[in-house]
């Protein structure tokens, strides 16, 4: 999938997410930019399991946030224990339209709202095996690097095209 497509709403969507879930990941993508922490959506795991929103911090913990956008969603999701082995700490995001007390208490917890988030409940730390760390970092910046080149090709192709901004 490219990572711009100009007749889309929002270009890193495959359609697998709710609107609601768009905003909720929106909001915790501003939360992240503030705590300094790089993210990037959807990025597939070694397990072939996908995390919503995958996050390098500054001090090089991984973390990774689950995003739920109904109790439903959250019942029906049997996958996520999986993503543990992938992280230092595992949240879980989600809007005030969902009870809060579904979430279980072994995982961090962010509320969103498409402006921001708030951190609830903090994750409590599960650190990798150094080198799971080192694949799961090289695979993020490798992940980053390719978005960023796809974007910055399809820009330039625009420009050619004499397609402003």
């Amino acid at each position: 999938m490219a990572i711009v497509d100009l007749h889309a709403k929002n270009p890193t969507a495959d359609g697998r997410q709710s609107e609601r879930a768009l905003l909720v990941r929106r909001g915790v993508q501003y939360l992240m930019k503030h705590m300094r922490n790089a993210s990037i959506s959807e990025m597939t795991l070694r397990n072939g399991r996908r995390a919503d929103l995958i996050c390098l911090t500054e001090k090089g913990e991984i973390w990774i946030i689950e995003i739920k956008s109904s109790i439903e969603d959250f019942r029906v999701d049997t996958k996520w224990p999986e993503y543990r082995d992938y992280c230092d700490r595992l949240f879980f995001a989600t809007h005030a339209g969902v009870p809060l007390d579904i979430f279980p208490e072994d995982c961090g917890l962010l509320l969103a709202d498409r402006y921001g988030a708030e951190v609830i409940r903090p994750a409590p730390e599960h650190r990798l095996p150094p080198a799971r760390r080192k694949l799961l970092t090289l695979a993020f910046a490798r992940n980053a690097a390719e978005r960023l080149t796809s974007a910055e090709l399809v820009l330039e192709r625009l420009e050619a095209e004499g397609v402003t901004f």
